[in-house]
């Protein structure tokens, strides 16, 4: 005999169902988002993602509230979103430093980046300024070169620390010249930067959101950029390619991930909005006039991104013998 389910059941059924479901994407946000940033305030990645979460803001018409989670080699900020609660109310903005170059560094990260976040979206591609200070002679990338191959290790180079691009990609100038120099690290761009202007160091690789506002008003000389192609931002300058170093590139970029476990329909909501505002005028307006560009793309081509420039700066940071304490 077949047994009938009355009407009751039948309800009790569909609600017992969906209550099994996560949230679906019409039905979130319903309440304020936060967004951790794994940087200092005022740093050049949290004025990016401020320009971020104040557009998302508007769009998901829900506060997205940046939470800045320095420490750690860029991984404590990570580490809180990974082990967040997977309901999308919990996202961290992420860069290179943090997804592709610091894992490789330490020898025990907290988070595995490839299997413990869902990449959501690429927001920002951008260039580093491999820039000198004005009280040097040089005055091209060949005569960084020349000076470094005639008087190993007497260039000083400083980054903004250990671990940044800035310290990896002139790891990747130094192999790809045949060059030694000295790596000088520090707290932080802004004190990197004062002291390149001072002269106490020679020569720095730094993203071009913290450095151009310096070459435009000539404290620091810029040489070239170290991406594929000439920065929007400063069009007369050559790339490292162009000025003497062929195949060189050191690309910086930002994202949005979340913890691993977030439902589909609410990263495809994320992804949808964000690529939305990447292909806006005013986002454009915005991250151009800090010196990056607008990314996008789909949540899978992010993560294939960062696959392939976890491995491409795990093998440069090997072979350089760099680490972080």
């Amino acid at each position: 005999m077949t047994a009938r389910i009355g009407n009751g059941s039948r309800m009790a059924i569909t609600l017992a169902m969906l209550a099994s479901v996560p949230a679906p994407a019409q039905d979130y946000p319903s309440r304020p988002i936060r967004m951790i940033v794994p940087q200092a305030s005022g740093s050049a990645s949290d004025t990016v993602a401020r320009i971020i979460a104040a557009d998302l803001t508007t769009r998901l018409k829900q506060q997205v509230i940046v939470d800045n989670r320095p420490g750690g080699a860029l991984q404590l900020g990570l580490e809180i979103a990974a082990k967040s609660p997977p309901d999308g109310y919990t996202i961290s903005y992420a860069m290179i430093g943090a997804l592709a170059i610091s894992p490789n560094m330490l020898q025990k990260p907290p988070i595995d980046v490839q299997k413990d976040l869902a990449p959501i979206a690429q927001t920002t591609t951008g260039q580093m300024l491999l820039a000198v200070s004005p009280t040097t002679p040089f005055k091209s990338v060949r005569d960084i070169i020349t000076f470094a191959k005639q008087n190993p290790n007497k260039l000083n180079y400083a980054s903004s620390g250990n671990g940044t691009p800035g310290h990896v990609g002139f790891e990747l100038f130094k192999t790809m010249t045949g060059t030694q120099a000295v790596h000088v690290p520090y707290k932080g761009g802004g004190a990197a930067i004062t002291e390149l202007i001072a002269g106490q160091v020679q020569v720095m690789l730094e993203s071009t959101n913290s450095i151009t506002p310096h070459a435009k008003a000539g404290r620091v000389r810029g040489l070239a950029v170290s991406g594929p192609k000439r920065a929007e931002a400063l069009p007369e300058l050559p790339t490292i390619a162009e000025a003497g170093v062929p195949g060189y590139e050191a690309t910086t970029w930002t994202g949005i991930v979340g913890p691993a476990a977030m439902p589909r329909p609410i990263i495809t909501r994320l992804n949808a909005e964000l690529n939305r505002m990447v292909a806006s005028s005013g986002y454009k307006e915005k991250v151009t006039l800090i010196g990056s560009e607008p990314a996008g793309g789909t949540p899978e081509q992010f993560a294939q991104y960062i696959r392939s420039e976890y491995a491409k700066w795990g093998d440069i940071v090997k072979r350089a013998g760099a680490r972080i304490d």
